[in-house]
């Protein structure tokens, strides 16, 4: 049985708090090479094509060394940067995050997550990493740090998981869409109607979240059609399944939800052997009797 990989650290840096520096080690939290991704192949010769920038006007294939960015500040009109030019807004350079301040954990809001990033110690640093990790547990705080990295800066918060450290980049406020921005209807709540959601809420409860009860089904799918297709065998789309009937009235839609999962919940149940012994019961002849013993054996 082979061991897992070990993790391949993505960057390192420094986080800075009082007067202890702690050298660390990032991890991508997730894999992003999961991801499925597809080339752009011209059919005829089975060759992959480069993407090309053209001017619009006439169709001319302009060199990428000509190319320089800028930013549209009236309609058709641009002000242009050079690489130089750009370098003098860009973050420095830093291996520091800086902790700003230490906030008690369940006072940001989840909102403004972005992404995660796992800690790990790096030479030297193993002694306080687990300080760092066990204070902020013991104290239920999260770290608040500024992180400069590729030319940006970022807010981020680092805070105790498992026995190490997890690091969470976070949007900026002004990053943050208010909710006044959705629309929502008006709408009374009405009390028959939230007994019934409420109903339905306990019937589909569980203890706790399984992330193991969910997989990424489009991604196995694809992953089995490209290999039929290496196999050389032929692809046909399958027949589109019918929609169910929608139901307008919100109280009926309710009811049949509730019906529907508790009809679930006892085929689930039911043993498999119950089924069986109740057809094999019926005293018949021929294909019916067989069939029945087919059903008790299954």
């Amino acid at each position: 049985m082979f061991s897992p990989m070990a993790a391949r650290a993505i960057g390192t840096s420094t986080i800075a708090f009082g007067l202890v520096s702690l050298p660390v080690k990032i991890y991508s939290a997730g894999e992003s090479s999961r991801k499925i991704s597809f080339n752009m192949i011209w059919k005829e010769r089975g060759v992959r094509v480069r993407q090309q920038y053209v001017d619009p006007a006439d169709g001319t294939v302009v060199p990428r060394e000509e190319i320089v960015k800028g930013y549209e500040f009236a309609k058709d009109q641009y002000v242009l940067f050079t690489d130089e030019e750009l370098e003098v807004v860009q973050a420095p350079k830093s291996d520091e995050i800086e902790i700003v301040s230490f906030v008690p954990a369940d006072t940001v809001p989840r909102l403004f997550f972005n992404k995660a990033y796992y800690l790990g110690p790096d030479k030297g640093g193993g002694r306080a990493y687990r300080l760092l990790s066990a204070a902020l547990s013991d104290t239920k705080r999260v770290a608040i740090a500024k992180h400069a990295t590729r030319g940006k800066q970022y807010v981020v918060m680092i805070r105790p998981h498992e026995d190490g450290l997890l690091m969470e980049q976070l949007y900026y406020e002004d990053e943050i869409r208010s909710f006044e921005e959705v629309p929502r209807d008006d709408g009374e709540v009405n009390e028959a109607e939230l007994q019934l959601a409420k109903q339905l809420i306990d019937q589909a409860a569980a203890e706790s979240f399984d992330p193991a009860q969910f997989t990424d089904e489009v991604r196995e799918k694809t992953l089995e059609l490209i290999q039929k297709k290496v196999d050389g065998e032929e692809i046909t789309a399958a027949p589109a399944e019918e929609s169910k009937g929608k139901i307008i009235d919100l109280m009926a839609a309710l009811k049949a939800s509730i019906e529907e999962d508790a009809s679930d919940s006892d085929s689930q149940r039911k043993p498999a052997t119950r089924a069986g012994k109740k057809t094999g019961a019926k005293k018949s002849s021929g294909k019916k009797k067989s069939a029945g013993k087919k059903a008790a054996s299954g």
